[in-house]
């Protein structure tokens, strides 16, 4: 029924990028009014123990300071658990801001100072004398293993391991080929460009604006209205542009509960903003301790898989992930033991970063299965394909699709993977060892609900409305696509507009599921509109399609024409004159299917191969090439989708080499908590990255046939680094990050 011109597809630039570029997007902490306050947190410096005194009374006087908040006189606020419960939220008690004289991690927020200036709110906290009983911390997962224990309430049931089938144990002592390692994965910490924070606008008869960094408005509007009590219709959340995120987004930050409470006990608008410091003590990629046994016969099929996860949680909350249960899916086994526990330690809750659970559980199978590779004595390429299977053995249902084969080729082709030379330190470029290695990536491919509007007006512009987020991966532009493209207009004549609470209802923004789930919402709603067009284009006098149905018309250079013969139609403008109406507007919405979840899982596919050079003097590692080959499903714009799978290979580097949270474990600090102690991967450290999306068709998947992007591009690349250092170095290096005083000859913790 729609039109099919060409411009989902296209490799349109961003259509955000020009107020990016030249300044005119404003972000969360870049909107203000004329009588704004200020404020500044005063953050914790134990990591465990109880305030037996806070003294601000020097702060009080300083010039500027309006109001210093604390323990002894935060306003007061629900109390009961389900109204801090977020569209996201844990198992557990969710931390309330300056709730009590506890202290339950390094960097947690114990004073709020609001002033006339930022200034004199970051001054005047510095004068702010605590005194504290601090317990002994407990950060070091490897010391609190003897602790954990399965989640006793599961924060998805998708998270759980499936139930083991066949003999894992049995199969693995018959085996004639096998392999069991641990990997120990540093913690990791998101660190967008942007800093949280909140500014809230607060009018005289009480209603809020609030414009907050976040990947979900609606799910900070909730948040406010539910702890604070406030009506729905007086809040409206905003987060029109935001700065990065990477899942630290999804859940509210306490800034934005301190910002609204000043706001609401102070009847001003006020504004909060974290400094870099501060971003070190929110949510993080949690610790990982994992132990991988892989199994084959002779020729290298599978007989056992066991993967045993341990990650880390806070003291208050049960942070869960999907790390373990991709052993049980990516290959063919039929003895299959998965299992994931927990461990509370003296740290702030964790939070998903970029492929929760996948980027570490994976790395370790793909780690692991690069070490059976050798072990059998084939190669690495050619285990994986001849263990491929055709099914989610998991949830012994049907895949919706799977090109990852076609991955393997192209990507293989284009890399040269067939002159590798198999054996370790086989391959050299002059002073440099050279390594090739390669991984598998895999991600849920995961429909949301999600709602739009749109509305089409008789000079044929389009506007789109959904509160959906766009975190940097381009929402605004692909909705602009999909719009256009139903309607048969240019870009240019699409209006989005999202970013905000009120408007039709979202998912927050997170497991790649945007692009399919609102994309696929505009395009019900579209396909409404045309609907209602026909509806009264039938009801003209004389119309020509007075017996046409939905199936046989189509949206053609400003007209409403039959599929067969566009010669036979109606213009918009005499359609909607004729019903005495300026623009027609649907609404659109889409859900999981329940017939078709029942059936099918559905995941995105990659296969990643890495070059690196290795110095053999200094052993210090470089990634010089990337090329990997992603399969998912409708490419709704290369460009935007590029970037997305290059930000995730950026960011798979930064895993295997980089990041690397530092706690001293005798204080149960954060010690590289700035950019300049915390490595991220800089220009100098990406060199050639190619990026191969194939070809892959899938109807059941989503409306529009998308899969996701956001995830998969890191899941597999820490894993493919890892074993092109060993096949260049021939050591293993099983603790990432791998830098260089491991390569050097450092133990392993653990």
């Amino acid at each position: 029924m729609l039109n099919e011109t060409k411009v989902v597809g296209l490799p349109l630039a961003r259509i955000d990028g020009p107020s990016k570029v030249s300044g005119k997007a404003r972000y969360a902490a870049e909107h203000f009014a004329t009588d704004m306050l200020f404020g500044c947190v005063l953050p914790a410096t134990i990591a465990t123990g109880r305030i037996t005194d806070i003294d601000v009374s020097e702060a009080e006087r300083f010039p500027g300071v309006v109001k210093v908040y604390t323990y002894k006189n935060r306003p007061t606020v629900a109390k009961r658990e389900s109204k801090w419960k977020d569209e996201v939220a844990l198992p557990g008690y969710t931390m309330r801001p300056l709730e009590d004289d506890h202290v339950q991690f390094d960097g947690q927020p114990i004073a709020f100072v609001v002033a006339e200036n930022f200034e004199a709110a970051r001054d005047a906290a510095e004068l702010i004398r605590v005194r504290y009983a601090a317990y002994d911390p407990h950060t070091d997962l490897l010391q609190e293993q003897a602790n954990s224990y399965e989640p006793p309430v599961p924060r998805m049931k998708e998270f759980m391991p499936p139930k083991p089938r066949g003999d894992a144990e049995g199969a693995f002592a018959q085996a004639p080929h096998k392999i069991a390692f641990e990997y120990y994965m540093e913690g990791e910490h998101h660190n967008p460009m942007e800093l949280f924070g909140s500014t809230v606008l607060w009018e005289k008869d009480g209603r809020l604006t609030i414009h907050d960094k976040t990947q979900g408005p609606q799910n900070s509007h909730d948040y406010v209205c539910n702890v604070f009590g406030l009506k729905p219709e007086n809040v409206v959340v905003q987060n029109k542009f935001v700065g990065g995120a990477f899942g630290q987004g999804l859940r509210p930050k306490y800034q934005l509960f301190l910002a609204v409470m000043a706001s609401l006990d102070l009847r001003r608008s006020v504004k909060a903003e974290m400094s870099r410091r501060e971003m070190f003590y929110l949510t993080w990629r949690p610790v990982c301790l994992q132990k991988v046994s892989l199994a084959t016969d002779a020729e290298g099929n599978l007989q056992s898989i066991m993967h045993h996860a341990l990650g880390g949680t806070s003291r208050y909350e049960d942070y869960q992930e999907n790390v373990a249960n991709w052993s049980g899916m990516a290959y063919k086994c039929d003895n299959v033991k998965i299992s994931y526990e927990i461990a509370k330690l003296d740290r702030s809750t964790p939070g998903d970063m970029r492929a929760p659970g996948a980027a570490s559980g994976v790395t370790a199978l793909e780690t692991a299965m690069d070490e059976l590779a050798y072990e059998v004595g084939i190669d690495p390429l050619e285990l994986r394909i001849r263990n491929f299977i055709h099914v989610d053995q998991n949830q012994d249902k049907e895949l919706t699709s799977k090109a990852l084969h076609a991955c393997y080729r192209e990507a293989a082709e284009s890399f040269g993977w067939a002159n590798r030379r198999h054996e370790p330190r086989s391959m050299r470029d002059g002073n440099d060892l050279v390594g090739w290695g390669m991984a598998t990536g895999f991600w849920e491919a995961q429909l949301s609900e999600a709602e739009a509007k749109v509305s089409l007006s008789s000079d044929g512009k389009v506007v789109v409305s959904a509160a959906a987020s766009d975190i940097g991966t381009g929402t605004y532009t692909i909705l602009n696509q999909v719009a256009a493209e139903a309607f048969g207009v240019s870009p240019q004549a699409v209006t989005v507009r999202i970013g905000d609470s009120s408007l039709p209802k979202t998912s927050v923004e997170g497991g790649s599921w945007t692009a399919a789930s609102s994309g696929s919402a505009v395009q019900v709603a579209a396909r409404a509109v045309v609907a209602t067009l026909l509806k009264h284009a039938r009801s003209m006098p004389n119309s020509p399609l007075a017996d046409a149905s939905e199936d046989q018309v189509e949206i053609a250079e400003g007209r409403l024409v039959m599929q067969a013969n566009h010669q036979v139609g109606v213009a918009f403008a005499d359609i909607m004159e004729a019903a005495g109406v300026s623009e027609v507007e649907e609404h659109g919405k889409v859900a999981p299917d329940p017939a078709t979840m029942k059936k099918f899982s559905a995941y995105t596919h990659s296969a990643v191969f890495v070059e690196v050079k290795v110095d053999e003097e200094l052993l210090i590692p470089r990634v010089t090439r990337v090329v990997t080959a992603v399969a998912a499903g409708r490419i709704l714009n290369p460009k935007t989708a590029r970037s997305q799978i290059l930000g995730g290979v950026v960011m798979g580097v930064g895993m295997a080499l980089h990041e690397e949270g530092m706690v001293d474990h005798r204080t149960g600090r954060v010690m590289n908590h700035n950019l300049a102690e915390y490595h991220v991967p800089a220009h100098a450290d990406i060199e050639d990255v190619e990026v191969i999306f194939v070809k892959e068709d899938d109807d059941k998947v989503s409306p529009i046939g998308v899969k996701g992007l956001g995830e998969i591009g890191i899941v597999g690349v820490a894993a493919a680094v890892s074993n092109a250092i060993f096949h260049a170095t021939g050591k293993r290096i099983r603790h990432f990050p791998m830098t260089i005083d491991k390569l050097l000859g450092e133990p392993d913790r653990h």
